[in-house]
């Protein structure tokens, strides 16, 4: 039976401060297991579910398009990892990250820790992806997550290390007493992510309710030290993919978190019931949790099927610019690439076409002559190449995803977002 239990904080006796060394009362939450917990969907919460995930399969399934979906996958993996790490305090813009990822490629230095940290997100991302076409779920790839997600980071050391200390979220304190929420204590952690990892491997409910219990319950077990947000997130990709509603990309549900982020903490704050879990009480919480997780997953959705259309038109652009493209010639296979691509160098461009270095860059010679691509730099002297309408477009997208109604014209972003060229 979830519960909140009271426990006292001892102070720290060597503490350098007053506020160190005070003891005082705090709440741990202690959350039900997740195999065998009942659940009773109402026949409409249901009925909108089913069009979410039907939803989510078409978005994978449309052919119809220029852009390569492996392409369009990449880009919505980068702008999943950026939103993601900002709901974390983490900003950055789509060329900074762009070049930093082309730096970290080429094995150049020269980029922030905040850059590191989100690259950190997108690799965490990437592995999600390629767990989910395995086996059970177990603890070790939830800690290999989040090992390569602060990988390369200042907080490296505590990579895939589950805690052994009692930790909390919020209340700008040195001890949990006035932290807004304290997770379970550290010695009912291990099994807890067993648990998880058991459910995970399951398929006792629908897709997207799988994904939005497991994430609310990873959230409220907090198994790390920090990046358990972005852990948790990355772990809503490995679902969707595993259970094949999402076998090509998985729609940038971040993007929507972020713009909505009070909503989000709302949401996983009130999933946390108390009492026996077939409560009506508890089935109302968890049910309105899995109503804000399958709403954001539509609007994410319906935002996506809009910017690939956009990207289509930017690449019909392109090869009116460029005249006669030859099929599967070198030009044609970089404007496919191209999006998953923002910043690129001809290395980088040989590897994403399978081409040698010299097609590589005579494709880009063509791409600059038609002003589809311009020569910038990474770090001191590198030769970089930059698509300036796709940095423009992907700016675009991120703006309009953090608009309540899907437009800054209409209505003001709800985050900070960055800046239109």
């Amino acid at each position: 039976m979830a519960e909140y239990v009271d426990a006292l904080w001892p102070g720290t006796p060597n503490g350098v401060t007053r506020a160190e060394r005070r003891s005082g009362g705090y709440r741990v939450y202690v959350p039900d297991a997740l195999v065998g917990r009942p659940l009773m969907l109402t026949a409409e919460r249901s009925a909108d579910i089913a069009d979410v995930e039907r939803q989510v399969v078409a978005l994978n399934a449309d052919e119809h398009t220029l852009v390569g979906l492996e392409a369009l996958a990449r880009l919505l993996l980068r702008a999943e990892a950026v939103a993601s790490s900002f709901i974390e305090g983490l900003q950055i813009n789509v060329r900074r990250l762009a070049k930093a990822d082309v730096a970290e490629k080429a094995g150049l230095g020269g980029y922030d820790d905040t850059a590191r940290a989100v690259l950190g997100n997108v690799r965490a991302m990437e592995s999600a992806l390629s767990l989910a076409d395995g086996g059970d779920v177990t603890v070790g790839d939830i800690t290999e997550l989040h090992r390569r997600l602060l990988a390369g980071t200042r907080d490296e050391r505590w990579g895939g290390v589950i805690r052994t200390e009692q930790n909390w979220v919020g209340g700008g304190g040195v001890t949990p007493c006035t932290a807004e929420f304290v997770p379970p204590p550290p010695d009912m952690v291990p099994d807890l992510l067993d648990d998880l990892c058991a459910y995970v491997s399951g398929d006792d409910h629908p897709v997207l309710v799988q994904a939005a219990l497991a994430h609310a319950q990873f959230e409220t077990v907090h198994p790390f030290a920090d990046g358990n947000g972005r852990t948790g997130r990355a772990l809503i990709h490995l679902i969707l993919r595993r259970r094949g509603l999402a076998p090509r990309f998985v729609p940038p549900l971040s993007l929507i978190l972020a713009s909505h982020a009070d909503a989000y903490i709302a949401g996983l704050t009130g999933s946390r019931y108390e009492g026996p879990a077939g409560s009506p009480g508890a089935q109302e919480a968890m049910g309105l949790w899995i109503d804000r997780f399958a709403a954001d997953t539509a609007r994410a959705c319906t935002d996506t099927e809009r910017f690939r259309a956009e990207l289509d038109e930017l690449e019909t652009a392109w090869r009116g610019r460029l005249g006669r493209v030859r099929a599967d010639s070198s030009v044609d296979l970089l404007l496919r690439a191209l999006p998953s691509a923002p910043v690129l160098t001809v290395a980088t461009a040989a590897e994403l076409i399978g081409r040698s270095v010299q097609r590589a860059n005579d494709a880009i010679g063509r791409l600059v002559e038609a002003q589809v691509l311009k020569q910038t730099t990474v770090g001191r002297r590198n030769r970089a190449f930059e698509v300036p309408e796709l940095v423009q477009a992907l700016t675009g997208f991120e703006r309009a995803l953090a608009s309540p109604v899907g437009d800054t014209r209409q209505a003001p972003p709800a985050r900070p977002v960055p800046y239109r060229a």
